[in-house]
Parts: structure tokens; sequence; C-alpha cells
């Protein structure tokens, strides 16, 4: 018999290797648009397809019924208050930081400081020195640490019609995906199946859980806190409201709570001497602050527990790198890597001390 050998065209495996990436950043190229509201779709869609399905029971399982309402909770609980909370943000920033730059912002005397053992009198004298300086010496001395923060917000700002774009397109393949999930979800598994065989199959299922955890452990948990703080601070006639909500919710998307507003409101109203309104604040402070060890581990449990860390990573490294739309993407994305990776060291047993 004779040994056949099948000869390798090396010009025609490369030119081959070629067109293949050609197509691939030719397709990448033309969807890049939609990219950021699929993505946001997607996490959306599987975030609340368990949602999506009770109400197709509830609704005789008239898919159609179950999409416009779940729809209409999408609008009126998701898409209105974000778009709400962001176009205050950017009216409501702009006068707070020419008020401060003008020095008509009356800051507190703060002279307990004097009363602090060893650094008492220093602090004292450095705060009251920046105070008597007026407005543009606080902004001074500010400048050189949120100089560049505020600068990128600034810009985000300037994006906020296509952040508008990305929650319309976000909307519109909502719907295509919540008509279509079952389809959409066998092809993926399909696909995974065909490059990983069962791993590839269980890798898909295992992002869906991540992306569940995420989505509602976090996000959501994160909304109800700042908004719940934002009526606190609304009802106890704290100023700038909107912003502080807005601030609130990125204090608790990145793990920091809602404290971080609450506290200095609650001085403020203890320091203008309206005590009443600043109890009622302390008391309802503490209940939103209690939320968060009730509800994510209510709602984290439909997924995996992840790391407070890997959440604050993906929040600013998101918001860094995506924009806005990075703090939600952000945490996903490290979230089903970090449960990929823990998986595929887990499949072996650890070596043994020695």
């Amino acid at each position: 018999m004779k040994n056949l050998q099948r000869v390798i065209d090396l010009p025609q495996l490369f030119f081959s290797l070629i067109f293949i990436l050609i197509m691939i950043i030719s397709c990448f190229w033309v969807v890049k648009p939609f990219i950021f509201g699929f993505a946001w779709a997607s996490m959306v869609v599987i975030a609340t397809w368990p949602l999506m399905v009770r109400l197709q029971h509830f609704f005789w399982e008239q898919r159609l019924l179950a999409i416009m309402a779940i729809t209409i909770l999408l609008l009126l609980l998701f898409i209105i208050p974000i778009i709400f909370l962001i176009n205050s943000l950017i009216d409501n920033s702009a006068p707070l930081i020419a008020k401060i730059a003008q020095g008509h912002l009356i800051l507190p005397q703060l002279n307990w400081l004097s009363d602090i053992p060893m650094v008492g009198h220093k602090l004292y004298y450095s705060y009251h020195k920046l105070v008597n300086g007026g407005g543009t010496a606080i902004i001074q001395e500010l400048q050189p640490y949120i100089g560049r923060t505020t600068s990128f917000f600034v810009a985000q700002a300037g994006h906020f019609s296509r952040f508008m774009i990305h929650l319309a397109l976000m909307l519109v393949f909502s719907i295509l995906l919540y008509w279509h999930g079952e389809q959409v979800g066998q092809v993926i598994r399909h696909f995974a199946y065909r490059i990983g065989g069962e791993r590839g199959d269980a890798t898909v299922l295992l992002a869906s859980q991540a992306i569940r955890s995420v989505a509602l452990g976090v996000v959501v948990t994160a909304l109800i806190q700042g908004i719940l703080g934002g009526i606190g601070l609304l009802i106890s006639g704290i100023p700038y409201t909107t912003l502080l909500t807005v601030l609130m919710i990125l204090s608790c998307l990145v793990q920091l709570g809602p404290f971080l507003i609450l506290i200095p409101a609650i001085i403020w109203l203890y320091w203008t001497g309206d005590a009443t309104w600043g109890s009622i604040l302390l008391i309802w402070s503490c209940v939103v602050g209690m939320l968060d060890n009730i509800l994510r581990p209510m709602l984290i449990r439909i997924g995996a527990d992840l790391p407070i860390i890997l959440i604050l990573f993906g929040v600013i490294g998101g918001l860094f790198a995506f924009g806005m739309i990075g703090l939600f993407i952000g945490p996903v994305v490290l979230a089903v890597s970090y449960r990929l990776i823990l998986v595929w060291i887990n499949e072996v047993s650890a070596p043994d001390n020695v």
C-alpha cells in the first residue's frame, strides 16, 4: 500500500485565514453601532426572562401580551427613571459648580474641630483659611483631585444623545429577544456546543447565571436603595435632591452604600437646626441601609455569589471604558470571566500540601 500524504497548500491556508479575518472585521464594523444596545438588551432579557415567562402564563400563554406588559414595566421602572435622573444631573450640576465658584455657598464653621486633641487647632485653622478664601479657593484646592473626574463626566454628559440612542436600541432589541428568546438561546447553546462540546454548553449556562446575578443582585439593589434614599432627601427638604440621588445610586453600584450621601445630609439638617427632619432622615437612612443586606442576598441567590471587589472594579472600569452604559456592562464581563476561570480551575483537584 502506498502511504498517501496530503500536501498542505500554505498559500491557500494563508489567504483563507486572511479572508476569514477580513470578513470578521467587516461584520464587526457593520454591527459596531448596535453592539452596546444589543449587549444591554441581552443582559436585561436574561435577567428578566423568568418574569416574562410568569407574565406569559398569567396572560393565557399569549406571548404578545406578556411582551407588551414587560415593555411597559421596563419603560416605567428602568428607562424613564434613568433618562430623568441623567437629565437632572446635567441640569443641576452646572449651577451647583457655579454657585461654589462664586462663593455663594455658605459652609458651616465647624468650631468643634478645635476641640480635637493634638491636631484640632491645625485642622480648624486650615479649614477656616479655606472657607475665608471663598468658593474660588475651594475650587483651586480641589482641582488637582476632581479636575480629570469632572472633565470625564462633562464629556459623558455631552454624549447624552448617544446614550438615548443606546436606550432606544436596547428597548427594540429587548422586544425582539423576548419574542424569539428560545430560538436565540438554542442557537447560542448550539454554537457553544459546536466549539467546546458539553463544556461550551455549560459555559453559556454559567454566563447567564452570572449575568442574572449581577443585574438583579447589584443593579436592582442599587436602584432601589438610591431611589428610596432620594425620596427621604426630598421629603426632608434637602436641596439638589435629584443630583444627590444619582450620586447615591452610583455609590451603591460601587458598593460604598447610600450612607456616603445620607450622612452628610443628616449632619446638614442638624446643623441648620432642623432636628426633627434630621431624626426622621436618620431613621429612614437606617432602613435604606439595611436593604442592602436583605435584598441583595435574595436577588443574587438566583445566580452565583460574587466578590465585592470584583463588582467595584467592574463598575469603575466599565464606566471609564464604555461610559454610562459601562456601569452595567463592566460588572457582567468581569463576573462571567471570573465564574468561567473558577470553574476551569476547579475541574482539577488542588495539589496536596507538602
